[in-house]
Parts: structure tokens; sequence; C-alpha cells
């Protein structure tokens, strides 16, 4: 897990699911609330909800259930944005 400065500042919101898409989750924009999307990891049906404001704190806390979820870590998902 990477540490808060390592992370980007602001990634864009498509960019990050579409690299989320290809590392094999489900993406379901109508299971969100508001501007949220609800993204599903399919091997156990655990499901996160991303905010489409992907600032620093947020994202830290976003990788952390992503890769407890799914085993899917910050270096895979860099690789794929």
């Amino acid at each position: 897990m990477p540490s808060r400065s390592e992370l980007p500042g602001e990634i864009p919101h498509k960019k990050f699911l579409k690299a989320l898409r290809r590392l094999g989750f489900e993406i379901n924009t109508v299971g969100g609330k508001g501007d949220h999307v609800k993204i599903v990891w399919p091997l156990t049906q655990k499901s996160i909800s991303v905010d489409t404001d992907l600032r620093k704190d947020v994202l830290y806390y976003l990788l952390k259930e992503i890769e407890a979820i799914s085993g899917v870590t910050w270096e895979q998902i860099k690789g794929e944005l």
C-alpha cells in the first residue's frame, strides 16, 4: 500500500474505472447513490462505492478497500491507467 504522498493528486474518474474493469471488476453505474458508482469483485460479489471525486485522501481509503476485497494492488491499477 503506498503512502498518501506517493499517490497522484487526482485521477480522472473514467480512467480509474476503465483500469478496474481491465483488472476484472464489474462496474455498475445504477447501483451507486448520486455521483457514486458501484464496483463489484465477481469472485466474492463484494462491492465498493466509488465517488466521482478521486482526491488523494479518498483514493487512499478506496485502494485499501479494493486490496482487502480483491487482492488487487495499487501497482496493478497504476499499470492499467
